[in-house]
């Protein structure tokens, strides 16, 4: 009986993740939220049908049932902040909402099959993350000063780096975080949503070059610090954010191939000058000769991926285990093998769907500011997705950067709600710019109709003097 629960799962689970994709991007055929509505509830439908279906899977085997009591508060959270988000802000964008509940229901079931303890530690830090989540919309939404902010934003953000350069601890090689009070933070993650907000109020109103060297100034001083700390999959997040950002604001295309080749030229010094560079890109280059060593972990997950095949080999029933730092860096590797490749398909798929919602809101906004902060950080978003499932799958050498919401990491998981959280307000402050630009046409209509029938008026009188 088991034996047929497990593999009909595998089927249904598959089945119930791609319609939810399909849902994702047939959102995008209506302009406004009130059509959109019966796709929004559709999605919650199988979001909740996904998630109780892969933990009936956990407790089937391993014949352990208290797993259903962590399920029951999951459900309690996911339904809580679905149900929240529409009532305090009910002009709130759904899909982003429901792509980060689904996305967060994801992480939970594939940390509860790699560590209960941890899939624990995870759910405690989003329960609370959510709280936070729930109050950023409104100050996006009413605080008009955050964009006069952009010296403190620099500021924080460089001071932030600095500590940890100081008084971080080390790991691996790098100084990514540091401890208050048994906390443990990785500021970095933080400052990615800061270091869009600089960038944004540094060129909202001018771009010339000016504004652009100091920016240039700026970001060069937060991706120093970041090499200096070794952290050098942040500091890539940086120097692309910073590129395409300057880029979006001045349109000059001279300021990309700049970026580029000053990127390409970043690349090869730290290739010359960090060992730990060297050995990523001989394990990406060719991992089967170092496979004892340094290739270890890439070709554990190019193995995990390849046995799972189209459905997956199902929950508890592959060896993720075996890569090393699963749960954080190659979280996408557990998801390939145990749950399928079409299953990781939809969920980058899912995360292509947030992006291009990112990037439409941006596109939407009339205030530069916004809309240079949006397109920062959906940048920032689809870049990291990017450098963890293209390290993990061996299309890029490996950063060492987190799945957002998937993988393991408190820093992580808040910072990404946060940014989501700051899209939501954005959006409302988009829905504002259409209400105001309504208010405007019908002034306008009213005004062209007085005009009308003035003149019909005049010409009326002038008819009958003659």
């Amino acid at each position: 009986m088991e034996l047929y629960i497990s593999e009909f799962s595998k089927y249904i689970i598959t089945l119930l993740i791609a319609l939810y994709t399909y849902e994702c991007f047939a959102v995008f055929r209506f302009d406004n939220e009130e059509r959109r509505n019966g796709i929004y509830t559709r999605q919650n439908i199988l979001m909740f049908a996904l998630h109780f279906s892969c933990f009936i899977v956990i407790c089937f085997e391993t014949g352990d049932f208290t797993y259903l009591f962590f399920y029951a508060f999951q459900q309690i959270i996911l339904y809580a902040a679905i149900v929240l988000f529409r009532m305090i802000y009910p002009k709130a964008n759904r899909l982003i909402i429901n792509n980060m509940c689904i996305l967060l229901s994801i992480g939970f079931v594939i940390l509860t099959r790699l560590s209960f303890e941890k899939a624990i530690k995870q759910f405690i830090i989003v329960t609370g993350s959510l709280v936070a989540a729930m109050i950023i919309p409104y100050f996006v939404h009413e605080f008009k000063f955050l964009k006069d902010l952009k010296w403190i934003y620099a500021v924080v953000g460089i001071v932030a780096l600095s500590i940890v350069l100081i008084l971080g601890q080390t790991t691996y090689g790098s100084k990514l975080s540091y401890s208050i009070a048994g906390i443990t933070f990785q500021p970095s993650e933080f400052v990615k949503i800061i270091f869009v907000f600089y960038i944004a109020g540094a060129l909202h109103k001018a771009s010339g070059f000016f504004e652009v060297f100091t920016t240039a100034v700026i970001a060069a001083a937060h991706v120093i610090v970041l090499v200096c700390s070794k952290d050098l999959g942040s500091a890539l997040i940086f120097f692309v954010v910073y590129v395409l950002m300057v880029f979006v604001a001045s349109g000059k295309v001279i300021y990309l191939i700049a970026g580029g080749f000053g990127g390409c030229a970043a690349a090869y010094i730290a290739f010359r000058v960090f060992t730990h560079v060297q050995v990523r890109v001989q394990a990406w280059k060719d991992p089967w000769s170092v496979i004892d060593s340094t290739g270890y972990q890439i070709t554990q997950s190019l193995f995990a991926i390849s046995s799972g095949g189209w459905f997956g080999l199902g929950l508890f029933k592959g060896t993720p285990e075996s890569i090393p730092f699963v749960e954080a860096d190659f979280v996408f590797s557990a998801v390939a093998e145990e749950l399928g490749i079409l299953f990781a398909i939809c969920l980058i798929l899912i995360c292509v769907s947030c992006f291009i919602m990112f990037m439409n809101i941006s596109v939407k906004l009339n205030d530069k500011f916004y809309q240079l902060t949006a397109f920062g950080l959906g940048i920032t978003y689809i870049f990291q997705v990017f450098l963890t499932i293209g390290g993990g799958t061996k299309f890029i050498p490996l950063t060492g950067v987190t799945l957002p919401f998937i993988s393991y990491g408190g820093s992580s998981v808040l910072t990404t709600l946060i940014m989501f959280s700051v899209i939501v307000g954005l959006y409302l402050i988009r829905d504002d710019e259409a209400e105001a630009e309504k208010l405007i046409k019908k002034k306008t209509k009213r005004k062209k109709r007085r005009k009308k029938a003035e003149d019909l008026e005049d010409d009326s009188e002038e008819h009958n003097e003659i």
